[in-house]
């Protein structure tokens, strides 16, 4: 009998966005952090930035109110925090965090590991955006040591890329850290969550920008920014939720007719 590999797990994308049209009379404009689900594309939850303060504290406010037992949480470098470690696993979550210069000795500790002796578990290649690149990631169990909590591996991506029409290519060395064990995560899942982090770009922020013009908004006022980026957000995740696979697309489709955006709705 063939033995079952590690299930598909639920991953969610945290990360924040700049809304840039909102920054007026020297200050800055609004900052939201966006919960987004990898595989579906739609939002979660989303909480304002205040001015004085940045993403870490209101990583744990933005994912209360979020669903993530045995769900595996990405983030960038920022919110490679202990204590969000720790919320993360009380909860019955995992996580998968990038780790950069913010936490100096976890990763003087990562680039120490005796990579050399470890083979490369993943290979991909894109093409795209003009220019190549190829990855390579290692992977290695850390279950005791390693200067962060519940740690069971340790990933280093190796990425090279090459703009079209060079013959240069330059090389990117970085690592990440996760609570998933080798035998809940096999090195091909771990290379799919960690690209899959990158949809909330791609699939959120890049949209509303894009399809909706978010940035050169002039919604200023209050609370306006945030409602304005919440009905947005409400908006693509009805879309991906009735198969819409291009929002652009979409939209266009339910402008022609005023019935069609509420037989969505209703469809939902």
């Amino acid at each position: 009998m063939q033995r079952a590999g590690p299930k598909q797990r639920r991953a969610i994308a945290v990360d924040g966005k700049t809304l840039r049209g909102s920054a007026h009379g020297g200050a800055d404009g609004r900052r939201l952090l966006a919960a987004l689900d990898h595989a579906h594309g739609v939002v979660l939850g989303q909480v304002e930035v205040g001015a004085k303060t940045n993403e870490i504290p209101l990583f744990t406010t933005l994912l209360d109110r979020v669903g993530i037992a045995d769900a595996v949480v990405t983030a960038d470098a920022m919110h490679a925090q202990r204590d969000h470690a720790e919320y993360l696993t009380g909860r019955g979550a995992h996580y998968l965090l990038t780790v950069k210069g913010n936490q100096p000795s976890l990763r003087a500790q990562l680039a120490a590991l005796p990579w050399w002796q470890v083979p490369v578990a993943h290979q991909a290649h894109d093409r795209g955006h003009g220019r190549r690149e190829r990855r390579t990631l290692k992977v290695t169990s850390v279950s005791r040591g390693l200067l962060f909590p519940h740690a069971a591996q340790a990933i280093q991506i190796t990425r090279r890329r090459k703009r079209d029409g060079t013959s240069k290519w330059s090389t990117e060395t970085c690592y990440a850290v996760t609570s998933l064990t080798v035998t809940q995560a096999k090195p091909a899942q771990l290379a799919a969550i960690i690209r899959g982090h990158w949809a909330i770009e791609d699939r959120l922020h890049w949209v509303r920008d894009m399809d909706f013009d978010e940035d050169r908004s002039q919604v200023r006022t209050a609370s306006g920014p945030r409602i304005m980026a919440s009905l947005r957000n409400l908006a693509i995740t009805i879309l991906r939720l009735a198969g819409a696979t291009s929002i652009a697309a979409a939209l266009r489709h339910h402008a022609r007719r005023p019935s069609r955006p509420l037989h969505t709705i209703m469809k939902c």
